[in-house]
């Protein structure tokens, strides 16, 4: 199953808000002949748009190749959500990596954050930041735990942005009672992503970029990439493809798996919640925030197979489940997208070959760290490779049973893992 074309349309963007709202962007055409670069970036969503505008930035030769159109992928279709530190908490850091390691983990991944502020405004992007996320917690335990970490990261990360929310708090913020209490982050906050894709697109072309789209690569010799029309010979190539990457690098690959999520977006329904983004507990977690029209963005939902579902009627159930009475709003779109995933949930970054730089599999936690992903690998390719070898350093592991099993057991593991969710434990 080629994941490029399973559920789309070549070089279309499905039929998501975010589409219909964007910001318009001329294609770009696609990659012809003999090429020449400093660097080729496979791939056009945040890590490799980012990559190769700060690359493009320190005086480098960039091409890059996006199969479809820039921002297609997972990074224009996204929840929005632009969360705080890494995927994984500061408590499970620490005892992956160590305090030092964890530290400067945090780090990134604030720095992370004021990466995307900055680039909004340096290029006057037509995107708003949206300060807060909250996180709703299913049960006490669970709550307890939130206003735990909040004070840790207060005391040990300087980090005073988290306000511990109860029950009655957390309803009049979010419009409905049914969870148990949770917290606001306000450092956090949320975007729309596929003009956040675009305005990266937009500044690395004018930084001189050459961007060519419906430019599928089909093979990779060393730091030689070829597509059906073109040969680029490069001194260095960045693999952004993320879920997308396929045969491309298997050994890559088999550390990053794609998976599907769905998103709806209501009719307008004004004074719903505050204009916060949320995510909760779930282990098939359920995401959502109100557009800056009023419409409610909902995600969640699980599906198995590469196969996109009804999407509406698989959104509409949880989503019911969080707002019982929004039985008869209608749903003006829906879509889904694939995202990569780790086994650790931490992102894969990695050197497959000399002068090949790789990162993938945000694992939910993307619109931050994929921008910011790019910046370090334009960094490494420049010689200052620290915060990559940093995340270098993260353990990695093949997901068992290899290309033919590896699938259906991720489908046994999330079945037992939804029959949890839908029993409440």
């Amino acid at each position: 199953m080629n994941l490029l074309t399973a559920n789309d349309r070549p070089g279309q963007y499905p039929p998501s808000y975010y589409a219909a709202t964007a910001t318009p962007l001329a294609p770009f055409e696609r990659a012809e002949g003999d090429m020449r670069a400093d660097v080729c970036v496979i791939g056009g969503g945040y890590t490799g748009l980012s990559a190769a505008l700060h690359l493009a930035q320190r005086g480098y030769d960039v091409v890059l190749l996006e199969a479809h159109r820039v921002g297609f992928g997972a990074s224009g279709r996204n929840g929005g959500q632009v969360g705080s530190g890494q995927r994984l908490e500061q408590d499970a850091l620490e005892k992956m990596v160590g305090l030092d390691d964890a530290r400067k983990l945090w780090t990134m991944g604030e720095d992370a954050k004021a990466l995307v502020r900055r680039l909004i405004a340096d290029h006057a992007m037509p995107v708003t930041f949206r300060p807060g996320i909250a996180h709703a917690c299913r049960h006490d335990s669970e709550v307890a735990h939130a206003r735990a970490y909040a004070e840790k990261l207060s005391r040990d990360y300087g980090y005073d942005q988290v306000q511990p929310l109860d029950q009655v708090e957390l309803a009049a913020m979010i419009g409905t009672g049914i969870y148990k209490g949770g917290d606001i982050d306000r450092g956090a906050g949320h975007i729309h992503p596929l003009n956040f894709a675009l305005g990266l697109a937009r500044a690395a072309a004018d930084a001189g970029v050459r961007i060519h789209e419906r430019s599928t690569v089909t093979a990779r010799t060393g730091t030689t990439v070829a597509t059906d029309r073109a040969t680029i010979r490069a001194d260095h190539v960045i693999l952004a493809c993320n879920a997308y990457l396929g045969d491309l690098e298997r050994q890559v690959a088999a550390k990053v798996m794609p998976i599907n999520n769905f998103i709806i977006a209501t009719e307008p329904l004004p004074g719903l919640m505050q204009p916060v983004a949320v995510a909760d507990t779930k282990f098939v977690v359920n995401y959502w925030r109100m557009s800056d029209d009023g419409r409610l963005l909902f995600g969640g939902g699980e599906s198995y197979g590469y196969r996109f579902p009804d999407i509406a009627k698989t959104v509409r159930k949880p989503l019911l489940e969080v707002y019982p009475q929004l039985k008869d709003a209608r749903i003006d779109y829906a879509w889904g997208g694939t995202l990569g995933i780790t086994m650790n949930r931490m992102p894969c970054f990695t050197r497959p070959d000399a002068n090949v730089f790789s990162a993938s599999g945000y694992s939910g936690h993307g619109v931050a760290m994929a921008t910011m992903a790019g910046r370090v690998i334009a960094e490494a390719v420049a010689g200052n490779a620290e915060r990559f070898d940093l995340m270098a350093r993260l353990p990695q592991h093949r997901f068992p049973g290899g290309a033919a099993l590896r699938w259906p057991l991720l489908v046994l593991a999330m079945t037992w893992y939804s029959m949890r969710d839908r029993l409440g434990l």
